[in-house]
């Protein structure tokens, strides 16, 4: 059975919600309102959109925190140079590489020769420790970049994962633990 629109009676009257809702609905509602761009309150609207901003500018301050004392770095400063080193390993040996810059806000940087001692991590005292040598010697250049190769497939601890280097000036003492790609 079909109705006519015209014999029902509709009880909703939008003027008369419109007359008791909020400020903000009838400039909803209204065509001449204005549109008032705004980034932060949308954030901030409620109670747990200002916990997650709140815990969003926390975690960007803590991350800012660590990466300005250097912890998200891979770098290490010894006597004014800031060291990177990365080792690979290809066939039977291990390639390291070190680059050297002159630290920034430093105006005199260690310059000279830099003894270097690298060795497999040993777990066990009964693990036989096999330690390589190799001298390079930093100039006065704003970068530099060394390569060595350090054998790995013929000694005891093959199956280490990780390298220990020590590198050595006439004052300072750097110890650094990588792991080869």
């Amino acid at each position: 059975m079909k109705v006519p629109e015209e014999g029902l009676n509709f009880h909703y009257s939008r003027e008369r919600r419109l007359a008791k809702a909020p400020r903000e609905v009838k400039e909803m509602y209204n065509e001449s309102g204005v549109f008032k761009f705004d980034l932060f309150r949308p954030l901030v609207a409620d109670r747990p959109r200002k916990i997650l901003f709140a815990s969003i500018i926390l975690l960007c301050a803590i991350i800012f925190f660590f990466t300005r004392i250097g912890f998200f770095e891979k770098s290490y400063r010894l006597e004014g140079n800031e060291i990177e080193v990365r080792a690979t390993t290809f066939d039977d040996t291990a390639i390291i590489v070190l680059k050297k810059n002159v630290q920034k806000g430093f105006t005199k940087s260690y310059n000279g020769a830099v003894d270097i001692a690298v060795s497999p991590e040993v777990k066990t005292e009964d693990e036989e420790m096999s330690v390589f040598y190799h001298r390079i010697f930093f100039t006065a250049a704003a970068a530099e970049e060394y390569r060595f190769a350090v054998p790995w497939q013929n000694h005891p601890n093959m199956n280490v994962n990780d390298l220990l280097i020590v590198l050595q000036t006439e004052k300072n003492t750097l110890h650094i633990k990588i792991k080869p790609e």
